[in-house]
């Protein structure tokens, strides 16, 4: 009798057992990259996003974005701030990864492909989808400068006393927001460090 007893004790299965063992074993989303036209990035999104909606997949499906940063542009003594694709042709896309959201992103209007392997699709690590977030979100001071010139070409100055002269750019210092630009004055080079709106390309 009490071996009996024991044995039933040791195959007890409390019913909530069953309950964290299909919650262990359900996927887990991770972000996909997903080649797509060049150009085509933002019409891809919006064709992806209805497609979710009409299929029922937001469970499944549950993010998208364009990778973009910010960067300043200096250009005809005008300085901007421009939105730019961190990587053209490519969207991101947070997923469960299964043969019915496989398909719904695979055809997509617009999209090429997945990312990978061969024809399996390899998701980002932490890392590198924390990396692609910070380069989206960091501050005004750490954003890249974009110049309408480079080294060797033709600029003019625009203004300060020199204004009008026409130069060489010698050398460019974005970290400095200066350009270094060789100008004839009096028939010899001299170099002038400028600001870099002070100068435009020819």
């Amino acid at each position: 009798m009490d071996e009996t007893v024991r044995q039933d004790e040791k195959v007890e299965v409390r019913p909530e057992d069953g309950e964290v063992r299909r919650e262990a074993e359900q996927p887990k989303p991770a972000w996909y990259v997903v080649h797509t036209y060049s150009g085509y990035e933002n019409k891809v999104e919006a064709n992806l996003r209805q497609r979710i909606k009409s299929m029922g997949m937001e469970g499944k499906i549950l993010n998208i974005i364009i990778p973009t940063e910010e960067e300043v542009e200096l250009r005809e003594g005008q300085r901007r701030t421009v939105q730019r694709k961190i990587f053209p042709g490519y969207i991101l896309v947070e997923m469960i990864l299964d043969e019915q959201t496989w398909q719904v992103v695979r055809n997509t209007p617009g999209v090429t492909g997945f990312v990978g392997s061969g024809n399996r699709p390899v998701p980002l690590s932490e890392d590198e989808v924390k990396a692609i977030l910070s380069r989206m979100r960091r501050p005004e001071e750490e954003r890249p400068i974009r110049i309408g010139f480079k080294k060797g070409e033709t600029v003019r100055i625009i203004d300060g006393p020199f204004a009008d002269f026409t130069g060489v750019v010698d050398e460019i210092y974005p970290e400095k927001g200066k350009v270094r630009v060789l100008v004839s004055i009096f028939g010899r080079e001299t170099p002038l460090e400028l600001d870099l709106l002070q100068v435009e390309r020819l």
